[in-house]
């Protein structure tokens, strides 16, 4: 299965390289010897013992090695915008940025969004200076085989004390006639004392079998603040593995939020590195899976210096043959003193059939801290849907009421009140089997 990769590379080459930045290119060979040793990761590893990946990897997809042009206008087909929430509006097709159009709402000066291959080739020396530089290639087969296939994806660069008042909206659409793997690369630089409010939406415009792999690699400076919201509603047929990597500099401000209401087989990894004391990160995550969807978050939060604050809270709703997994751990170096640290999971299961595997780990070199981590797992509550149903309300509907109050925990911790209020619609729809596509979306008729 490995060798199917190894002999894509080996025979393509060249064509690779042509169609991308010399800046990519140049640890292109390197993650191509790294993938050779590594190779996919196997349920052996640590950090991938609850998902199988190489059974995800082993079909033979089409890959766009040649950049073909994908027939489609996103602008004009795709309608997925939050009431009330105003976005400057950017599409990443499979995994190449969308530059025929651009667009109507200003940046403010100096910032820029656009093709991470177009910018490479006009300000090398920025984009060098940070890509691939956090996503490791030595340590991790994923972020090899990204790295050594990735030719485009996205590039968000907000210079030194700038603010981005408008949230910045981006939707990634999967769009092919042939089954169709991806390799989407995204680098999010905030300088310090710059702000950005980010929103990424992963949608499945065709009935293909896709699979998507993506590398983030975000770097946040002194003082500077990143809220970035990650919202999957694809399909059944759909394999999305997402790598996040963040290094937050000293009084820096993180806020990840990631959340899955449809999709087939999920696995995000989200590593993030405390770099400067006085910074203080919040990771969120709510799934709602039924059928016999997957989704395996696993996060590591890495203490490397004092002063810092952590607070993570993951809970998923799983219904039908469904599975879940969570492992979290939360690393406190030798020196960190002062870390504050709180990690919970909280899950339930609605069928006897749905399966959740949970480990919150707190790994402590530090004694002066205040860390805490705990999980649950259960089913609904019977004397509350008893309470329910004795004051006339359905089964069903009593179901979905406190499955929406559970999940509405981490919903109401968004700092966007209109995509809160979105989520909140969405999440009820999904609840009631109604949420099968986007509204107003003219791709998937």
């Amino acid at each position: 299965m490995n060798n199917q990769y190894i002999e894509l590379y080996d025979k393509c080459r060249q064509m690779i390289r042509e169609h991308s930045a010399d800046v990519m290119n140049a640890v292109r060979d390197k993650a191509y010897d790294d993938f050779k040793r590594l190779g996919i990761p196997t349920k052996k590893l640590e950090r991938y013992k609850y998902t199988d990946m190489t059974k995800l990897f082993e079909p033979d997809y089409g890959v766009n090695l040649n950049r073909l042009d994908i027939p489609v206008n996103p602008y004009n087909a795709f309608r997925c915008d939050v009431p009330n929430l105003s976005t400057s509006l950017y599409f990443v097709v499979n995994d190449a940025f969308y530059s025929k159009n651009e667009p109507k709402a200003p940046l403010p000066e100096g910032v820029v969004i656009g093709s991470l291959k177009a910018e490479a080739e006009r300000n090398p020396h920025l984009v060098g200076k940070y890509y691939s530089t956090l996503a490791k290639t030595d340590n991790d087969g994923i972020t090899a085989l990204n790295t050594m296939l990735a030719q485009d994806g996205l590039l968000v660069y907000v210079p030194k004390n700038t603010v981005v008042d408008r949230a910045v909206q981006v939707i990634n659409i999967l769009r092919s006639d042939v089954d169709l793997m991806v390799n989407r690369r995204v680098l999010i630089v905030v300088e310090e004392g710059a702000e950005i409010k980010l929103l990424f939406c992963d949608h499945a415009a065709d009935d293909r079998n896709f699979l998507a792999t993506q590398v983030i690699e975000a770097f946040v400076g002194r003082n500077a603040s990143l809220d970035l919201y990650c919202l999957e509603e694809t399909h059944e047929k759909n394999v999305r593995v997402s790598n996040l990597y963040i290094d937050q500099e000293a009084d820096s401000r993180v806020n990840h939020n990631i959340i899955t209401l449809h999709n087939g087989v999920t696995r995000n990894r989200t590593d993030l590195t405390f770099s400067g004391e006085g910074a203080e990160c919040v990771l969120n995550g709510c799934v709602i899976a039924d059928k016999n969807q997957i989704v395996d978050n696993n996060t590591l939060i890495d203490h490397k210096v004092g002063h810092c604050n952590s607070r993570e809270l993951y809970k998923y709703v799983l219904d039908g043959n469904a599975t879940g997994a969570f492992a979290g751990r939360v690393l406190v170096r030798h020196g960190a003193q002062k870390t504050i640290s709180e990690e919970r999971n909280q899950n339930i299961c609605a069928t006897r059939e749905a399966r959740m595997f949970t480990q919150p780990m707190l790994e402590i070199y530090a004694d002066d801290v205040k860390c805490s981590h705990g999980s649950t797992v259960g089913q609904l509550n019977d004397a509350a849907l008893f309470y329910m149903r004795q004051r006339g309300i359905s089964q069903k509907e009593a179901k979905l009421l406190l499955e929406f109050a559970f999940i509405n925990e981490v919903i109401d911790t968004m700092k966007l009140e209109p995509l809160r209020d979105r989520l909140h619609h969405l999440v009820e729809k999904r609840f009631r089997g109604e949420l099968s596509k986007c509204e107003g979306c003219k791709l998937c008729k």
